[in-house]
């Protein structure tokens, strides 16, 4: 029966491929060992898909995979069209009420005044009321395009494949079945797929499955599904299903994305809306109480109350929709759109200067950042390693030159001269990889790529016996352990452990050590003296100490981890990571604007205090402490240690985020971190504002950081801060500007009714100033580039209230100076002005008008 379940169409069979995806897909999501056999396991399925694993796919028939087996991308659902928005922004309370007294005044003007003239206030309401409905759907739906943009940068990862026998990097979008992906450390699994083989893979599967404990995957448990993430060690898989076959892709399909969370900014200020909305009502209930009771009793003086025209009837609809604008006018639902379109605007020009920000708030969080922890690799230097000095048979030696190589050449015998370079070679996580040009290139992590390259130059010196050793265990490099090991099973017979990693722990795990000669000689304390030296003079030149030690065994247990001592000492190499170019400037511009810089690094003490000192972090009465005497402190000491810090080295992944800790809670500090490494992703998310590397960063870095510096620049980090603190102030100057204008219309208005029994400022006029206040002031004033200024005040804090004592005194001096212009205007304008005749009334609610908006215009100056 399961052998009809899926048919072979006749499309499949062209193509040339004998699985039917359905059942491919099914294979890895149901972890069907059973069906995995019958296809005749993973080399099986390479077949069946014209795949091998050493020269994985052919880029030529990629577009017939992708028509079979499917494409790598998840449906998404339609995004909202235009008119949605329209739809959204004509959901407002107020507007379906002044909508309502406007079409009542058509009707009762076209009845008492008839056509046109009865028109023309109606109308004007109407068509004020589309504008600002256009204008604010118009603003959103050019957001959400934003966002769209944006969440498809954000998905667009690139990972390692083997494609026509050469390694490459392509797009996720780009993968399909049948595909050899490379996965290691830190990386998300970008489709369902089999283990080929590998080295220690422990999978981390709570984003599917829930459960916390990573699952070891190996030939046994071959399934490797999507979405989950790599926590340790490396692999190659092949590819089985893509896009919606994944379980993952299924997951997607029936989780819509939420939309965008509101910043904090936004929810102080729509407290501040609603409670300015709260005095509006109360201001215009009262305005349409005195219009209509001195209406009330003027009728009841003159005409009586019992005679009734369809123009009273007018005046009461007039004076009622004056109500409903007052409210209008008074609430500044602009607010929120001047925060969105300003963190859009934002958001846009940071893309532009290599900044992917992924969560809105965190530009504008960024802005009153206080702290910056910063990691060292990759972020303060360029992340390309070389080695530049290496201690060897008791010597140093500089690397820069082709001399020393000769020199090393005939100062070392063979027999050590091969030691060293098995021990480069084997115990390594680097390969080499033909590019398509034919060029050769090194992929691994920066410290491996330059041992390896090291290797590389040292291998055409003289011809070492042949390396054909077989590796039978490998450790792979993690950041609690700091080493790596191999097993090699030797040519001649019997085994021999290399081991590399940070220089204390393996010089700890040596009795032995080579000297010239390529004999073993036993580590005397003089010796072992003379090495700790070598090592610290390596780290003060801003120099990362590793070395590499071997040991022969004879037997040795499959699951047992490699011996902690007994080692033999082959060399100590120093690698220099060059600070990157403008650092020093950014860190300095750090300090100007109040922002204190922390670097927390895994590296040694005194390569990270050098290199701190080269970027201006370290100064002279700063602390720079070592990871495991920071974690052993006691919370007092640490109240008054942690304002000192300015370097933590030799940390673990939890210290920085201990750091990052105390420092929001103690001492109530907006923190941000940089990071690149899977290691840093609990202090990334801890942090208020995440930043992982772009480029160096691992996925699971990027996942739990707000801010991707796609440069891997610190300078685009002050960028960053520069442009959040724009917005910051631009929402402060239109907040100022907004409630300016609403005191003053409320007020005009309501003192206007009082006295002279109607309002100078129209329903008509009032929406007009409301659009060009609300809307198009959002625009102008949200969307006001940074200047340097900014970044020389200090940061605004945790607990500071938005508006100011200096925007309080603004606001109140305008208003004042407003409505004593207006104020004299209103009730001195006809002497002053000599306004006569008829129309009078008219011309001076007009000049009064238009001083209004002047006067505007001039505080928005």
């Amino acid at each position: 029966a399961k052998k009809n379940e899926y048919q072979l169409t006749d499309d499949i069979i062209k193509a040339g491929f004998s699985i039917n995806p359905e059942e491919l897909a099914s294979i890895t999501s149901k972890h069907d060992l059973k069906a995995l056999k019958m296809h005749g396991g993973v080399d099986g399925i390479s077949k069946k898909v014209r795949t091998t694993f050493d020269r994985g796919v052919c880029a030529t028939d990629l577009d017939t995979r992708q028509s079979i087996y499917g494409v790598n991308r998840y449906a998404e659902k339609p995004s909202r069209s235009f008119w949605m928005f329209v739809w959204d922004a004509l959901q407002d309370t107020t507007l379906i009420i002044l909508m309502v007294c406007a079409l009542l005044s058509v009707v009762v003007g076209l009845a008492s005044e008839g056509w046109p003239k009865g028109m023309y206030d109606g109308l004007g309401i109407i068509l004020s009321i589309l504008l600002v409905v256009m204008v604010t759907a118009a603003s959103d739906y050019k957001q959400s395009l934003q966002f769209k943009e944006l969440d498809n940068e954000k998905k667009n990862i690139f990972i390692h494949v083997t494609r026509d026998g050469g390694r490459q990097k392509i797009s996720i979008f780009d993968l399909v079945v049948g595909d050899i992906v490379h996965l290691s450390i830190g990386d998300q699994v970008p489709a369902d797929g089999l283990f080929i083989h590998g080295y220690s893979l422990l999978i981390d599967e709570s984003s599917l499955s829930g459960e916390s404990e990573p699952v070891y995957t190996s030939q046994d448990k071959p399934f490797i599904l999507a979405g989950t993430k790599v926590q340790d060690g490396s692999a190659k898989m092949i590819v089985t299903a893509v896009g919606m076959r994944t379980e993952w892709g299924r997951l997607m399909s029936t989780l819509s994305e939420g939309g965008e969370d509101e910043t904090p900014l936004q929810v102080k200020l729509n407290g501040v809306a609603t409670i300015i909305g709260k005095i509006g009502l109360v201001f215009a209930t009262l305005t349409f109480v005195v219009l209509m009771t001195r209406f009330l009793i003027d009728k009841g003086l003159t005409v009586g109350l019992s005679n009734w025209y369809s123009t009273d009837a007018l005046t009461i609809v007039n004076y009622f929709a004056t109500a409903v604008t007052i409210i209008v006018v008074a609430v500044p639902e602009g607010l929120p759109l001047a925060v969105t379109l300003s963190l859009a605007f934002a958001m846009k020009k940071l893309m532009n200067d290599k900044a992917l920000v992924r969560h809105l708030a965190a530009c504008e969080t960024m802005g009153s950042a206080g702290t910056i922890c910063t990691d060292k690799t990759g972020t303060l230097t360029t992340n390309h390693m070389v080695v530049d000095k290496i201690w060897i048979a008791e010597v140093s030696k500089s690397v820069t030159s082709n001399s020393s190589l000769e020199e090393l050449n005939s100062a070392i015998s063979s027999s050590a001269w091969s030691l060293l370079l098995q021990g480069i070679f084997e115990n390594t996580s680097a390969e080499v990889v033909k590019g398509s040009d034919g060029k050769q290139t090194v992929l691994g992590t920066p410290t491996e790529i330059a041992i390896f390259e090291y290797g590389l130059s040292l291998q055409g010196y003289r011809d070492a016996e042949d390396r054909s050793c077989t590796k039978v265990k490998v450790e792979p490099f993690n950041s609690v352990k700091k080493k790596m090991a191999v097993l090699v099973s030797l040519p001649g017979g019997g085994h021999r452990w290399f081991c590399k990693g940070a220089s204390e722990i393996i010089v700890e795990m040596c009795d032995k050590v080579i000297d010239q000669d390529g004999d073993v000689i036993p580590l005397s304390d003089d010796r072992r003296k003379n090495i700790t030296d070598t090592i610290n003079s390596f780290a003060s030149d801003a120099l990362r100490t590793l070395c590499l030690a071997f040991k022969d065994v004879d037997e040795f247990d499959e699951n047992a981890d490699s011996p902690p001592n007994g080692f033999t000492l082959i060399i100590i190499f120093g690698i220099k990571d060059p600070v990157r170019p403008g650092v020093k400037e950014a860190v300095q511009s750090c300090i100007t604007a109040g922002i204190i810089v922390r670097m927390v690094t895994g590296d040694n003490i005194n390569t990270a205090k050098a290199i701190a000192k080269e970027c201006g972090i370290l100064t002279d009465d700063g602390i720079a402490i070592e990871g495991p005497d920071f974690r052993n402190k006691s919370p007092e000491e640490m109240r008054d240690l942690i304002p000192k810090i300015q370097v933590m080295a030799r940390s673990l992944p939890l210290d920085k985020h201990l750091l990052v800790t105390n420092l929001r809670g103690m001492f109530q500090e907006v923190v941000a971190v940089t990071g690149d490494g899977t290691n840093d992703a609990p202090a990334l998310h801890e942090a208020d504002i995440g930043l992982a590397m772009g480029i160096a960063g691992t996925e699971v870095a990027k996942e739990n950081a707000d801010v991707i510096v796609l440069d891997d620049n610190f300078t685009t980090i002050i960028n960053v801060a520069r442009w959040g603190r724009a917005v910051y102030i631009n929402i402060q100057k239109f907040v100022q500007f907004q409630l300016t204008v609403n005191i003053v219309a409320l007020v005009i208005n309501f003192v206007s009714a009082c006295i002279t029994g109607s309002a100078p400022l129209t329903a008509v006029q009032l929406l007009w100033v409301n659009m060009i206040m609300d809307t198009l002031g959002a625009l102008a004033l949200a969307t006001e580039p940074p200047n340097d200024e900014m970044m020389k005040r200090p940061p605004t804090g945790r607990g500071e209230s938005f508006i100011t004592k200096v925007m309080w005194r603004n606001i109140i001096g305008q208003s004042i100076y407003q409505l004593v212009v207006l104020g004299v205007l209103m009730f001195a304008g006809e002497n002053l002005l000599n306004i006569e005749g008829p129309d009078s009334k008219t011309v001076l609610n007009t000049l009064i008008f238009n001083s209004f908006v002047f006067c505007q215009v001039s505080d928005a100056l």
